[in-house]
């Protein structure tokens, strides 16, 4: 038992032993790989860039890498590149999909085989490289179609002189309508325009003149000026939809969304983009942590309360009190709205008081209280504020936000937390977005596949709904109007023939228009009526040069009617009109008219009395009636007149009555 228990120990020694030599060996070797699951997440940045891929070495520049596209450059660019750099980017895509890749610039060194200085592409799934690629041997077009989802990018430098570098950007071939951060508004030529802007221009050089109200120049950078108008993140990239309109005289300067614009004269054209969603909201209510009761040198107290704080209020703006902690804005919209942007403002041009930065958080019951984190959602978003107390800065939400009530939280302020909000977005929290632009090509950039751009300005699906509506309500209006008055047209047609037809008296009698005097006529008169004419001077209107009425002719019983000059009686075909006077319807219708000869002439008697003989009255047979003497004519029965006699006994007697045709 002595003996065997050394032999035992010395087992358990000789295992300890080796067990601690192997727990030190797998402690080294899990110091080591998480020494190197360190370093990766260091090269590769964020979570958002690891599914996206990474970059490694000293020749990097600036560098933004998403799943869906990215930009990148060399060090340094657009300036010289540096001597001895190398920089290694590792691009993946989405399972399912391939990478689209777009050269905005090579600018390298030229050299043989691009020796000193290159840029290579490989594809290591297919065992294929694109390249090498230097100053002398550029790519062969501006756009590079790869089958694989994961693409390697190498770009090394040695001793050069000149060059900028390289600056590349790609996106998945779900979007072949990708452009570079390079490209301008001059570049097209099309009115409408619809392309993909990729992630990471907002740091690219070039310059951008104009507002996201006035629109751009068209020398501006596009995908930096989207970025600056609200349209797209930079951090994401997407489709830009945008018309190209004539230019204006003068483009004023903006910060917005981080970038200033610069103050730009006239142009030929100037670039709009189109924002489906980015209306002034209502403000139901204002509310603050505090506000601060100013007392002047005249000792007046004012307050900048927190009903002081939207933009359209002329004078000071809210400002929190002195030493109050954490202060905050709180707007409410009165129900749930898409928020898109903000807009802020400093206290006045008085006041030199204005924030310099904020958060922003929102809520729909105005308890649980959401901050905004923006597309990558890692972190609360810092939105960049004001530079002085007068001028606005926007800022867009993207994604948007969906709900009441919204926060503001300065973070830093100069001399005191003052400021003016107001907010951008859809009136209805259920708006869908428009369908976007069918792809536009610019003229530099071929594309493999052909989309043409569909002209026009896409419109909000809930403004178009409501056009629509009001376009049928007009026609269904117009339609009415046009059946009523047809209607009415037809009435009225009608009801003309039956009233023509109240006013004749005998087939052939010529028409009348509808009058009192019409309704009378169709009264017979009594028999003694047209015995009892008078034989007053005709009226102004019948003395017409045209036409001549015929005179009412007066019978005794028994007696033969006389040949007349004028129109046969009822039984020889013709119909007179019963009238109650001849001066009822004189001058206006003429229902007997006959044009009168050249030279005017004068009704005589078929039978002619015997001369009488001196001394001898003549017989009281026959007496006639002669109208007044025309100037410079003698009356009818010599110069005298003494065929006018006056007795009394000739008026018992039948007498023909011819009147002068008129």
């Amino acid at each position: 038992m002595g003996e065997a228990g050394p032999g035992i120990g010395s087992q358990w020694e000789q295992w300890g032993g080796a067990a601690g030599s192997r727990w030190r060996r797998s402690g080294r070797r899990r110091m080591a790989l998480a020494m190197a699951l360190l370093r990766r997440c260091l090269l590769l940045g964020p979570l958002g860039l690891r599914t996206a891929g990474g970059q490694h070495g000293d020749g990097c520049g600036h560098t933004l890498l998403t799943p869906q596209s990215g930009t990148l450059s060399s060090r340094n660019y657009p300036g010289t590149y540096p001597n001895h750099t190398t920089c290694r980017w590792r691009l993946r895509s989405p399972p399912g999909t391939f990478l689209l890749l777009t050269f905005g610039d090579v600018d390298l060194e030229p050299s043989e085989r691009c020796a000193s200085s290159s840029l290579l592409l490989t594809d290591p799934q297919a065992g294929i490289s694109y390249g090498p690629y230097c100053r002398n041997t550029a790519p062969a077009t501006p756009l590079l179609v790869t089958n694989s989802s994961t693409v390697t990018v190498l770009f090394n430098s040695t001793s050069h002189r000149s060059g900028r570098g390289l600056l590349l950007s790609y996106a998945t071939t779900q979007h072949p309508d990708l452009v570079s951060c390079l490209v301008r508004g001059t570049h097209y030529t099309q009115e409408h325009i619809s392309v993909y802007c990729p992630a990471g221009c907002k740091d690219i050089e070039g310059d951008i003149w104009g507002n996201p109200s006035q629109g751009y120049r068209d020398t501006s950078v596009l995908c930096k000026a989207a970025v600056h108008a609200g349209v797209i993140a930079d951090e994401q990239g997407g489709q830009v939809t945008l018309a190209r309109e004539k230019g204006i005289t003068l483009y004023e300067s903006a910060f917005a969304n981080g970038l200033h614009s610069k103050r730009g004269s006239l142009s030929e054209k100037r670039l709009l983009f189109h924002k489906a969603c980015a209306d002034a909201l209502d403000v139901a209510a204002f509310n603050a942590s505090s506000w601060w009761h100013e007392v002047d040198a005249l000792g007046q107290d004012r307050a900048w309360g927190p009903q002081r704080a939207a933009l359209s209020t002329t004078g000071h703006s809210w400002a929190a009190e002195p030493g109050s902690g954490a202060a905050w804005l709180e707007l409410d919209l009165g129900t749930r709205r898409n928020i898109t942007g903000i807009i802020t403002k400093g206290s006045s041009e008085q006041h030199d008081y204005y924030v310099k930065s904020y958060h922003v958080s929102s809520s729909r019951d105005g308890k649980n209280w959401r901050p905004y984190r923006g597309s990558n959602g890692q972190e609360d978003k810092l939105f960049e504020g004001n530079t002085d107390s007068h001028g606005e800065v926007s800022n867009a939400f993207i994604p948007p936000i969906v709900g009441r009530y919204v926060r503001v939280t300065p973070q830093s302020w100069h001399q005191r937390v003052a400021m003016k909000v107001a907010l951008l977005g859809c009136q209805s929290a259920r708006g869908r977005a428009p369908r976007p632009y069918a792809p536009g090509v610019p003229r530099e950039v071929p594309v493999p596949t052909s989309h043409a751009p569909i002209p026009g300005v896409a419109l909000d699906p809930e403004k178009a709904g409501s056009r629509l509506l009001l376009l049928l309500l007009i026609g269904g209006f117009v339609l009415l109007c046009s059946s009523l008055l047809v209607l009415a047209f037809l009435c009225r047609r009608k009801r003309k023939p039956a009233a023509e037809l109240s006013c004749g008296i005998m087939k052939g009698h010529p028409k009348l228009d509808p009058s009192p005097v019409c309704s009378l006529q169709t009264l017979p008169p009594p028999g003694s009526t047209l015995a009892s004419f008078p034989t007053a001077p005709v009226p102004g209107d019948l003395m017409s040069p045209d036409y001549a009425e015929p005179d009412l002719v007066q019978l005794s019983p028994g007696s033969q009617p006389a040949p007349s000059t004028f129109k046969p009686a009822l039984d020889e075909g013709y119909a007179l009109p019963l009238v109650l006077s001849h001066y009822d319807t004189p001058g206006r219708h003429h229902e007997y008219a006959e044009p009168l000869p050249p030279e005017p002439e004068y009704a005589t008697p078929f039978t002619e009395p015997e001369p009488a003989a001196a001394g001898v009255p003549l017989a009281p047979s026959l007496r006639y009636h002669t109208p007044a003497p025309r100037p410079a004519e003698p009356p009818w029965g010599g110069p005298g007149g003494a065929a006018r006699g006056d007795s009394p006994g000739l008026e018992a007697t039948l007498s023909h009555v011819y009147h002068e045709a008129l």
